[in-house]
Parts: C-alpha cells; sequence; structure tokens
C-alpha cells in the first residue's frame, strides 16, 4: 500500500479548506508531546526523512517532544498508533494517506488525543488530515511543458495510479492545453517508485515517441527518468525541490515543501487551534507550496505569464480543477 502516501503531505495555517469548526481535542492547551509514524526509512531521501524532519525541526523550534516510528507496516499501524496515545502524546501522525483508517480505528478508542493524517482524506472531532492543491502547480508545470516544447508532445511518468496522481496527470494536461490545445501528452505508470531502471525506460520510451519535455513524479525512479532526459537532451520537469540545483535541464519545477508544511499546522498544534478538520496548502502559503527557479530558456514573457496565472491561483480568479 505504499502508494498511498505520496502527497502525500500536510497542511497549512492560512490557507484551508475547511468543513465545519469543531471543538479543538487534545490540543486545548497546546501540545508537549508529538510524534509521527511512517511507512518507510527516515534516511529515504524523500517523503519520510522530510516528514521526520518536519517534526523534530518544528519540535525544536517550538518546544514540545518528538519521537518517530519508522518503517511501519501496515498490520502494525494500529498498536504503534495505540503505543503513543496510551504514553500521553498529545498529537500523533499518520504520514500518509495509508494511515487513515487505522487512524479513525484508534482515535474512536483515544478521544483525548488528536490524530493527523498527512495526505489524508477524512475527518472526525479528533481526527484532522491535511493535503495540497496540488492541481495548481500540476496546471503550470503542464503549462511551462507545453509553452516550450518544439515537438508539440510532452510527457508525465507516475508509478501508481490514485487520487492524488490522477490528479496530477489531469491537471498536467489542463495546463497544457491552456498553453496549447494541440499538444498531445503522453502518461506512463511504472508499477514502481523506487526502480531506477524503470524510470529510465519509461523516459526513453516517450522520448521515442516525440517528447521533448518529461515530468517524472516517483520517488528514486525519478533518477533514472532523469538520467534518460539529460541524455538525450531535452527537458525536464520537477516536484518537491528546486531540482535545478541538481539536474540543469529543469524547465521548472513544483516545489511541495513537507517541512515547511507540517511548520504550519504544528504552529497551531502549539497554540491549542489544530481541529478536526481538513489543511490544504496552496500557493498562497509559500513555505509549503511554491515554483522553484525558471531556466534561463524560458522567454521573458512566458515567465511573465506563467506568473500571472499564480496570481490568478492565489485570488482564486482561476481555480485549477480538479480541486
Amino acid at each position: 500500500m505504499k502508494f498511498t502516501r505520496r502527497i502525500f503531505l500536510t497542511a497549512t495555517a492560512t490557507c484551508l479548506a475547511a468543513s465545519a469548526a469543531l471543538a479543538t481535542v487534545a490540543t486545548a492547551d497546546g501540545i508537549n508531546k508529538a510524534a509521527i509514524v511512517m511507512p518507510g526509512s527516515i534516511s529515504d531521501n524523500g517523503w519520510n526523512q522530510a516528514g521526520h524532519e518536519g517534526l523534530e525541526n518544528a519540535g525544536a523550534d517550538l518546544g514540545f517532544e518528538t519521537a518517530v516510528s519508522e518503517k511501519v507496516e501496515q498490520p502494525d499501524q494500529i498498536e504503534v498508533l495505540s503505543d503513543y496515545a496510551r504514553r500521553g502524546y498529545d498529537l500523533v501522525i499518520g504520514h500518509g494517506g495509508e494511515f487513515q483508517d487505522a487512524v479513525e480505528r484508534v482515535a474512536e478508542r483515544f478521544p483525548d488525543t488528536m490524530f493527523m493524517v498527512n495526505n489524508g482524506l477524512g475527518t472526525s472531532e479528533n481526527v484532522a488530515n491535511a493535503d495540497f492543491y496540488f492541481s495548481q502547480v500540476g496546471y503550470l508545470m503542464g503549462y511551462t511543458a507545453a509553452k516550450m516544447s518544439k515537438s508539440g508532445t510532452i510527457g508525465f511518468i507516475g508509478a501508481q495510479q490514485f487520487k492524488f496522481t490522477n490528479d496530477s496527470v489531469a491537471s498536467y494536461e489542463n495546463g497544457a492545453r491552456a498553453a496549447n490545445p494541440d499538444i498531445e501528452v503522453l502518461v506512463t505508470w511504472t508499477g514502481d517508485w523506487d526502480d531506477v531502471a524503470k524510470g529510465k525506460e519509461a523516459a526513453l520510451n516517450q522520448i521515442s515517441q516525440g517528447a521533448d519535455v518529461i515530468w517524472p513524479t516517483m520517488d528514486s525512479a525519478t533518477l533514472g527518468a532523469m538520467q534518460a532526459v539529460q541524455e538525450k537532451g531535452i527537458y525536464g520537469i520537477g516536484i518537491y525541490r528546486d531540482a535545478i540545483d541538481e539536474w540543469p535541464e529543469i524547465l521548472q519545477s513544483a516545489i511541495l515543501d513537507v517541512r515547511g508544511n507540517m511548520l504550519s499546522y504544528l504552529e497551531l498544534a502549539v497554540k491549542g487551534e489544530l481541529t478536526g478538520q481538513a489543511y490544504r496548502g496552496d500557493l498562497n502559503n509559500e513555505r509549503a507550496m511554491r515554483l522553484g527557479s525558471y531556466h534561463p530558456d524560458i522567454p521573458a514573457e512566458v515567465v511573465e505569464e506563467i506568473k500571472d496565472l499564480i496570481e490568478q491561483m492565489k485570488s482564486g480568479e482561476l481555480e485549477p480543477q480538479p480541486y
């Protein structure tokens, strides 16, 4: 069930898609202790490491005790979550959508503990969830790719299909067609987040079909896709961080800052204001979600078009779908 953790992610204090306000549960006087339970390794240089560092950094800055459990398989989720609640942790975080069912079951048994699911889908009185309005950056990446494509064909490579990845594809296509109604968008699912060889194979296959801009959205497998991009002399699109620092072929990056996004809702928690509702990070919370550096090949007029789209999204004039 590894795929359900991707975007994965976190919350924002200033930009939230909130349900009706609910009473604050365990955080009435702020939090003293918070724990995070993770599906993978805290040294994966990706989703798990970012979540771990997000909690640790916030704990140090905001003054609460932290704990982490890594590589927790689904059969063990309930026991690990329950153990933290029994030990008096005020906030227990399931780091990925695959924790949703376990969190809901444990939350019923521990009504005085607040729970958060990063990339969650459901809420209750003491269960919050958080994600990103990813369609905003997906739309912008598609727009950029289509504007820079000379072949009229661009690509998207994902690992597995579920709501986040399907929404990502849809918004990427929508943005691309806003820039060029005749653009062709190739979509490939590798079935694996970390297989570097599969990532490279997928990219080479799209390049052979004419793609000259590719957006790989996996974990370690992205490395293979970017190797193909570099070898064939085309452009890539980055995700999670400003990837042009590592790959000069990157046109632009959709930065999903797990650490900054977690800090937003942890700031609420220490003030006793984290409640059982859905929080969504968007472009108005730049420490959570923003664009990276513009490649110098992008014409100045296209840069201005993209910046104008960002302002339209921030104001609500443009609401990319799916929401």
